[in-house]
């Protein structure tokens, strides 16, 4: 709820145009606010308004260069930070809007489109 409450802030806030463009990325996932993005955001610390659409953290801080520890990936439609990896090797990722939720668990970095140092 939380989350919820903190998207609508950032909407309040946030000139016309991009209104519009939050109306059209909730009309794609049919009417569910993706999330991820906004979680990003309290995670990091950093609230520009643009960072609430997950491809976005792809030009912020600087290239990794490849997953690591403390590194943010992001993927066309989601983004998450990378905590580790577990016993079998497998990346550990913490992001939003994971199942509708807030999870840490290992998962497939198949697809990233970046990975960045923020």
């Amino acid at each position: 709820m939380r989350f919820i409450a903190l998207a609508l802030a950032i909407l309040a806030v946030t000139p016309a145009h991009a209104k519009n463009h939050y109306r059209h990325h909730r009309a794609h996932y049919h009417g569910r606010l993706p999330w991820c993005g906004l979680y990003m955001m309290q995670l990091t610390g950093d609230h520009r308004s643009g960072l609430a659409l997950a491809r976005n953290w792809a030009r912020e801080g600087t290239n990794a260069g490849g997953p690591g520890t403390g590194v943010i990936v992001v993927w066309s439609h989601h983004v998450g930070r990378i905590e580790g990896r577990d016993e079998r090797g497998r990346w550990i990722v913490r992001s939003g809007n994971d199942g509708n939720a807030v999870r840490v668990r290992p998962r497939s970095l198949a697809g990233a489109i970046a990975f960045r140092r923020v």
